[in-house]
């Protein structure tokens, strides 16, 4: 076989792993921000302020290397990551509640009955913006690390029925997308509902630019290809622009409130017709049931046709950014907020394994019904799990008057206590928003960011030989990939910098 040919085969016919172990994958990297923030707190109780390097450094050595691990030599490992963070996070709240400047001489009980009648910043989600960069930074990884022998091969795409780690970033990236989509930010309040959809074709266009792109790159240079996956011509980006049309059209259509009923309705047809049409055989066999490639269906089936399962999930997100997204202010709030997602995410678990007993085993290549469900309660885990790492940073930075966590709530004045002392809890500069951030740099242009780690990773494989590397050498450029791609986007918002054409 060409060098291609046995690229394309070292990516295709894997059949995943389980779901409770990407789940538990998931979970690491709330552990490791709970870490970063809990450090930074510490550090700035005890040394002065760290300059923009020693904080990129910290970031990427906290959120970065142990994902990069995870993915490859720690992946047997992952309750024992588990264990090694909650250590780590463990001794440091410890340290910082034996450092407390705030309510030095309370017992626990009353610094936490003081602690619930604090009012945190209700504009700015944190647990939003880490979901969408774990995401993205996941996928940074898994899109060049699949092409090594280190990564494990339950990890990659599945051919056609399972639950692999990578299947999870391409529905996350629609699902965390949808959160922060403008109808959920009520960026369109004004002008008639023509003018909305305009304006959403009008946004699509650097995504048809970006499929075209690489579209053209990948046919002109003969970079291998996973065709089961989209299909000959079509690619994520494309999808991207079906599923945004699709959306924008249903949530003229339907009151925002009611995309779950969207949601449920669409992935439930979508799976009637998978069973009871031949819609199936055609995504598997083509039309004339051989396989072929003649035609444009027949080419890209696999990409238009599971469009349908990625319309579901990004209105499940549109939902669950309506619900999250609510002006809340009480630590209360937030609380039977994480409780009532975590609640939903687990009857969604429940929910898929009773379909994949009786219905169909999730398939990313259809983006069937247990597809959609795995996707969304995976996402929501993920959000409820960042929400409780909030919240118990929060209580950090409350017992350490005047600490400063970049992409973390700030403390506001509670209308339960008296002005002197609400003033008291948070400093003047921490009213700022902070910049020293690399999970606020990769947020502010995670489109940029995919694009620069797609170019990357195509890089690499023209330069390197990533069959035949070692262990230590995929480590190296895999570290050395992903910080050179952190490194840009953080420079970029350094200087203030947001890469934005639409």
């Amino acid at each position: 076989m060409s060098q291609k040919q046995m690229k394309e085969a070292f990516v295709s016919n894997h059949n995943g792993t389980s779901v409770l172990e990407i789940t538990q994958g998931l979970c690491l990297p709330v552990l490791c921000v709970l870490c970063r923030g809990l450090l930074l707190v510490l550090s700035q109780h005890l040394f002065s302020s760290h300059t923009w390097g020693t904080r990129f450094f910290i970031d990427f050595v906290i959120l970065i290397v142990p994902l990069v691990a995870t993915l490859t030599i720690l992946s047997s490992f992952i309750l024992l990551e588990h264990l090694a963070a909650i250590i780590l996070g463990a001794g440091l709240f410890y340290q910082i509640y034996c450092r407390r400047t705030c309510c030095a001489r309370m017992p626990v009980q009353k610094i936490l009955q003081k602690f619930l009648k604090i009012s945190l910043e209700s504009d700015y989600i944190p647990a939003i913006s880490c979901f969408r960069v774990i995401n993205s930074a996941f996928t940074a990884i898994a899109i060049l690390a699949v092409d090594f022998p280190l990564f494990p091969r339950r990890f990659a795409k599945t051919e056609l029925y399972g639950t692999g780690a990578m299947d999870f970033g391409v529905g996350g990236f629609v699902f965390g997308t949808a959160v922060v989509c403008p109808e959920v930010r009520r960026k369109y309040t004004k002008g008639s509902r023509f003018y909305h959809l305009t304006k959403s074709l009008y946004s699509v266009w650097p995504l048809a630019f970006l499929g075209i792109g690489r579209l053209v790159i990948i046919k002109s240079i003969g970079y291998q290809e996973h065709l089961t996956e989209y299909g000959v011509h079509w690619n994520f980006f494309f999808t991207l622009i079906v599923v945004k049309l699709i959306t924008s059209l249903l949530l003229i259509i339907f009151p925002l409130n009611k995309s779950w009923i969207v949601a449920i309705s669409i992935t439930v047809l979508y799976q009637l017709a998978l069973d009871f049409t031949p819609l199936k055989k055609l995504i598997l066999y083509g039309t004339d049931g051989s396989g072929t490639r003649v035609g444009l269906l027949n080419a890209n089936r696999e990409g238009i046709i599971s469009t349908l399962g990625y319309v579901a999930i990004y209105m499940a997100g549109v939902q669950t950014g309506a619900y999250v997204l609510k002006k809340r202010s009480h630590i209360k709030d937030w609380i039977k907020v994480a409780y009532c997602i975590l609640l939903t995410a687990i009857s969604l678990f429940i929910s898929l394994y009773i379909v994949q007993v009786n219905v169909e085993v999730a398939s990313r290549r259809m983006a069937n019904l247990a597809f959609c469900i795995w996707i969304v309660a995976s996402s929501l885990i993920l959000v409820s799990s960042l929400l409780l790492g909030d919240i118990i940073l929060s209580f950090a930075k409350f017992l350490i008057k005047g600490a400063q966590v970049p992409c973390s709530w700030k403390l506001i004045q509670s209308p339960a206590t008296n002005k002197k002392h609400s003033e008291s809890l948070v400093s003047e500069a921490e009213r700022k928003e902070p910049s020293l951030c690399l999970i606020t740099a990769m947020n502010r242009n995670q489109l940029i960011f995919f694009l620069l780690s797609n170019i990357t990773t195509g890089l690499v494989n023209l330069l390197v030989d990533t069959l035949h590397s070692s262990t230590l050498w995929a480590l190296f450029v895999l570290n050395l990939y992903m910080f050179a791609n952190c490194l840009v986007i953080y420079v970029l918002h350094l200087q203030d910098k947001t890469i934005k054409f639409w």
